[in-house]
C-alpha cells in the first residue's frame, strides 16, 4: 500500500463514470485503493464495473446492493426501482461474481484507516448517516481514528472532538491529530447533493490530506446504457441532476 490513497464508492455500475475517476486517479498520482462498496446497483454495467474493481485487488466492503444482489434476501425495505435493478442484476452476474459480493467484509483497515460502507455501528444493518447525531453512534463504535464510508451518496466530513461532534462541507482538510474523522467519500456512479458530476477522495496520508474530486463524465452514453436494459427511467433522469 502506498501513501497517496484512492478511496471511492457507490459505483453503482455506472462504467461511464468509474472509468473517468479511474483515469483521474492514474494521473494524480495514486498508489492504492479503497472501496466503500455497493459496486453494483442501480446502473447497467454490472458486471464490467465488479471487473475493473477486482482488477485493482484493493480491500472492498460490502455495501447493501452487493449484498441483496449476492443474497436471495426480502427486497421490501427496498424502493420498487431499486428492487428491480436488485434482481436484473443478480441475473446479469454469473455464480462466481455473486459469490464474491457475498464473501465481502462489512468492515476492513487497512493502514491504520478503517473502511465501512454504511456505519461503524451495525454495519450489517445498514444504516445511514446524515446529521451529527447519527454520527455520534458510529464514533462511540469507531476504535480507529480516521474511517472512510458511503451508502448516503452524500460527500461529507465528520469530526469527533472532545465538545462534540462537527460537520464539515466537502473541501480539501487536513486531519487534525487527536481528533476522530468519519468522512463520506460520495459516489461514483450515482451522486445525489444536486451535483451530477462524479465524486470521490484523494486521501494524502503524508500530509493527513483529504482531497475531494469532482469529475465530469458522459452522463447521456450512462443513461443510454440503462434505457438499453430496460431499466426505469427514472434512473436514467436522476444522473443528469444528482438526486
Amino acid at each position: 500500500m502506498g501513501r497517496r490513497i484512492a478511496i471511492f464508492g457507490d459505483v453503482h455500475a455506472n462504467l461511464d463514470a468509474l472509468e473517468v475517476v479511474l483515469a483521474d486517479c492514474r494521473e494524480q498520482g495514486v498508489d492504492s485503493y479503497l472501496c466503500t462498496g455497493d459496486v453494483v446497483g442501480y446502473n447497467a454495467c454490472p458486471h464490467e464495473c465488479l471487473e475493473i474493481v477486482r482488477s485493482l485487488g484493493c480491500p472492498v466492503v460490502k455495501g447493501n446492493h452487493d449484498h441483496y444482489v449476492a443474497s436471495t434476501a426480502d427486497l421490501s425495505d427496498f424502493n420498487p426501482h431499486a428492487a428491480a435493478v436488485v434482481e436484473w442484476t443478480r441475473s446479469m452476474l454469473d455464480d462466481e461474481e455473486l459469490q464474491y459480493l457475498n464473501d465481502l467484509p462489512f468492515t476492513e483497515t487497512k493502514m491504520g484507516i478503517s473502511l465501512v460502507h454504511s456505519t461503524m455501528d451495525r454495519p450489517e444493518n445498514f444504516g445511514y448517516v446524515f446529521d451529527n447525531q447519527q454520527a455520534e453512534a458510529n464514533f462511540i463504535n469507531q476504535r480507529i481514528p480516521i474511517c472512510f464510508h458511503g451508502h448516503t451518496h452524500c460527500p461529507m466530513i465528520y469530526e469527533k472532538q472532545m465538545t462534540g461532534v462537527f460537520r464539515i462541507d466537502p473541501q480539501d482538510f487536513v486531519l487534525r491529530p487527536g481528533r476522530k474523522y468519519f468522512i463520506n467519500v460520495g459516489s461514483v456512479g450515482q451522486p445525489r447533493d444536486g451535483d451530477p458530476r462524479a465524486t470521490y477522495v484523494i486521501y494524502d496520508a503524508a500530509q493527513r490530506l483529504v482531497s475531494y474530486r469532482r469529475l465530469e463524465y458522459d452522463v447521456a452514453a450512462a443513461q443510454a446504457r440503462i434505457r438499453a436494459a430496460g431499466l426505469p427511467e427514472r434512473l436514467a433522469e436522476r444522473l443528469a441532476c444528482g438526486q
